[in-house]
């Protein structure tokens, strides 16, 4: 069964400027992270295609690994070591039949427990619950209770991994403690549009998130 290299699974933010995004990546794998999601909602295909292999060496040069956000072919052609799959973004059941056996696939299942048991029957390595709180990235997204996040862990047991995603900050990482297996961050480590982090702060951030004792 899949295990996450570390509860903090970093995901990379929407930025225009690749050395700017490539400089705040390796930033965070000094601090510590070694699981990367490569997420990218404004670049065109063949930039994604350039940044993607650009992300997986670069990742596993710090011995991390990388996973596509919502496309498996683009997963495949930049050697990435998995994909991960939205509810529109094609089934696991066709992703696993498709890809190695040793692939990671992740699955967003938001707050809905039905998904992630079907996500596990296909073959899902890691299930994603969110948005835990208030997030900046999607501040429309349906929110998933800590309540729920308990009696889903509950649920699903040891089957599979378990991630939780969407305005997680230091000051409330430690509520999740018991639920999920690992923290999915992009604006806590990486900053916002209008208030874009330095490759020292994202170093930094990852080595405090470390010392919290769901990370630790």
């Amino acid at each position: 069964m899949f295990s996450f290299p570390s509860p903090l699974y970093a995901i990379t933010p929407d930025l225009a400027d690749t050395h700017r995004l490539l400089a705040l990546v390796e930033s965070a794998l000094v601090g510590g992270v070694k699981l990367l999601q490569y997420r990218d909602k404004i670049s065109p295909m063949p930039v994604m295609l350039t940044r993607g292999r650009a992300l997986a060496s670069l990742c596993h040069q710090y011995g991390a690994k990388l996973i596509v956000n919502d496309d498996v072919v683009l997963a495949v052609a930049c050697g990435a070591d998995g994909v991960h799959l939205g509810g529109a973004d094609g089934s696991v059941h066709d992703a696993r039949r498709l890809l190695p056996p040793s692939t990671i696939i992740g699955a967003s299942c938001y707050n809905d427990l039905t998904l992630a048991q079907q996500a596990v029957a296909a073959g899902a390595s890691y299930v994603a619950f969110g948005t835990c709180f208030d997030s900046p990235t999607k501040p429309a997204a349906r929110k998933v209770s800590l309540q729920q996040l308990a009696n889903f862990r509950q649920a699903l047991g040891n089957e599979v991994a378990i991630c939780g995603i969407g305005g997680i900050t230091l000051d409330n990482v430690d509520t999740l403690d018991g639920k999920v297996d690992a923290v999915a961050l992009i604006s806590e480590l990486f900053g916002t549009a209008d208030h874009p982090a330095t490759p020292e702060y994202v170093c930094d951030r990852v080595r405090q998130f470390m010392a919290e004792p769901l990370v630790a």
